[in-house]
């Protein structure tokens, strides 16, 4: 089984990859609410929301995979008071149809983050669909 990294550092930056992938699952990172240039995206929690899922789907994208793919994800809330206003831009992403499993918790964040987002997904044959 050989390991696919997508997204890593190419000079400088964390030794980390933005997903990882193996035999059809894809392990994605977490995201946050980060421009193209690295800068948090501030607002509220609908914007940082918004941009944290745009962020999670270009990811996927990069590794040839779709919302549709997406097994599992991972939720990660600074205010609970935010929960709802998530669950709005949430569903705009993902629906009945492929919803997939999901945690939610409360988390005291890095920087001015309101939330992170990362997920697993499968495909049976990646390179091939």
């Amino acid at each position: 089984m050989s390991i696919k990294r997508y997204g890593t550092p190419k000079n400088v930056g964390l030794p980390f990859a933005k997903a990882a992938g193996a035999e059809g699952w894809l392990y994605v990172s977490g995201q946050v609410p980060r421009d193209s240039e690295g800068q948090i995206i501030s607002g509220n929690m609908s914007v940082q929301a918004r941009a944290t899922l745009d962020n999670l789907k270009a990811v996927l994208e990069m590794a040839g995979y779709g919302l549709d793919d997406v097994v599992r994800v991972g939720v990660w809330i600074d205010d609970p008071r935010d929960f709802g206003e998530f669950n709005k831009v949430y569903e705009q992403y993902f629906t009945a149809e492929h919803a997939p499993a999901r945690v939610t918790v409360q988390a005291s964040m890095m920087s001015d983050l309101r939330v992170e987002v990362d997920c697993i997904a499968f495909k049976k044959n990646p390179d091939t669909e």
